[in-house]
């Protein structure tokens, strides 16, 4: 499956961002924690939440859904087992290990899948449950967990956003309090914590790095909304920017762009924002250029636990640097496989230096030309597409699909604002 894209013409209008996949992912695995029924709102249509839910489905839950909103009703735990199939599709098919391991007392899944960006440890997830009091045992194919969970104190090894949410879905249910030290604290961790806490969960400390759970006997139903995907939402500014747009985005939450904002203003990319009627406005009001440091020093761009630049938007703000004038270096901390889709870019016309796994210099702007390429994963397949809406002439985007795990019919809503994209 491709996308087929006729570049050059201007990104603009109104785009409705969806729910954060970030979020609903692991919301769909807390619904598991409780025999009644679940509603999530503003739910993402994309392939990850398919799987999800099918992995729910595989445990005894049933499932109802209708466009943005999912009813799952885990009334009991069929099995306590994940198929190697299922979780082949997706790596946060992990996340059903917290909740399952604390609703029916063990859990056995096969390792997960999920994009090749790099190595993504599960030690952290590991750790936590055995300091909660759980048997673990790790193989080749089957990771399994069993036991009765009691609070502890932990400090996490690193502020991994799936570890803070497995474990933190696990403790809810253990015997006394927990404290999580080094927590992620991400607005997706807040949308689960808060989930949670209507579920009847005792959670405080939700968007902080300490993170104290007062254990409880139960959880009952409830009624969540998955907050706005800021990821998604940044990746159509950086569309328009590179085409020429003007675009509105609606349904927004403010905080989680208040955090990307100072890595697009050293790109003149700004906008802004009412609150009120939670919509963000970007109108280019000059030329795209490079904003050097004191000195007139090269700028960097890098990325770390929130609240520092998100690592999922790093590729695409390698493709604006393509576009705007000046010199950058881009140093991605998290994954060492991350960059290496800037192959592509170059072979589309981009001035791009990798000086390492971790870090590439880029000098703009480039004229970008179209090109057959490849999607490597989810933020790499829609930094090419955006890309290929930028350069003269027909690209080709090859492995499409894999794009559709984080993003809504993508050639549907490029063409509605005004891209020449097909899928073939």
């Amino acid at each position: 499956m491709y996308l087929r894209i006729d570049g050059r013409k201007p990104v603009s209008g109104v785009h409705t961002v969806p729910g954060n996949k970030n979020a609903a992912l692991p919301m769909i695995a807390a619904a598991m924690l409780t025999d009644e029924p679940v509603v999530l709102e503003n739910v993402p249509d994309i392939a990850d939440v398919s799987v999800m839910l099918d992995t729910a489905k595989g445990f005894g839950a049933k499932v109802a859904r209708s466009e943005g909103r999912v009813e799952i009703h885990a009334e009991r735990i069929r099995s306590a087992r994940i198929s190697a199939a299922v979780a082949s599709r997706t790596r946060t098919s992990f996340l059903f290990a917290g909740p399952i391991l604390a609703r029916a007392g063990a859990v056995s899944l096969p390792p997960p899948g999920g994009d090749q960006i790099g190595h993504r440890r599960l030690d952290t997830h590991f750790a936590g449950f055995e300091r909660l009091g759980a048997k673990t045992s790790a193989g080749r194919k089957s990771l399994r967990l069993s036991g009765q969970l009691r609070g502890c104190r932990m400090l996490l090894d690193e502020a991994s956003v799936t570890a803070t949410e497995n474990i933190l879905m696990a403790s809810v249910l253990a015997k006394g309090r927990t404290e999580i030290y080094n927590a992620a604290c991400e607005p997706h961790v807040q949308d689960l914590a808060a989930m949670l806490n209507s579920m009847g969960a005792k959670i405080s400390g939700a968007g902080t790095n300490l993170l104290t759970v007062d254990g409880v006997e139960r959880l009952h139903g409830c009624t969540a909304r998955v907050g706005c995907d800021y990821i998604e939402a940044g990746s159509y500014i950086v569309a328009a920017a590179v085409t020429g747009g003007e675009l509105v985005l609606e349904g927004i939450d403010a905080e989680p762009f208040a955090v990307m904002e100072g890595a697009f203003r050293r790109f003149g990319v700004t906008w802004t924002i009412d609150d009120k009627a939670r919509t963000l406005r970007y109108v280019p009001k000059r030329r795209l250029k490079m904003r050097y440091d004191l000195g007139e020093t090269i700028p960097s761009v890098s990325d770390g636990p929130w609240p520092q630049f998100p690592s999922d938007m790093m590729s695409m703000l390698i493709v604006l640097a393509t576009q705007t004038r000046g010199t950058c270096l881009f140093f991605e901390k998290m994954f060492e496989s991350r960059l290496y889709f800037v192959d592509a870019l170059r072979q589309m016309g981009a001035k791009i230096v990798q000086c390492d796994p971790h870090r590439v210099v880029v000098t703009g702007p480039s004229p970008l030309y179209g090109c057959n390429v490849a999607t490597p994963d989810i933020r790499a397949g829609i930094a090419l597409v955006i890309a290929a809406l930028a350069a003269r002439g027909k690209s080709e985007i090859s492995n499409a699909e894999i794009i559709d795990r984080g993003y809504v019919a993508v050639e549907k809503e490029f063409a509605r604002l005004g891209a020449d994209i097909i899928r073939r």
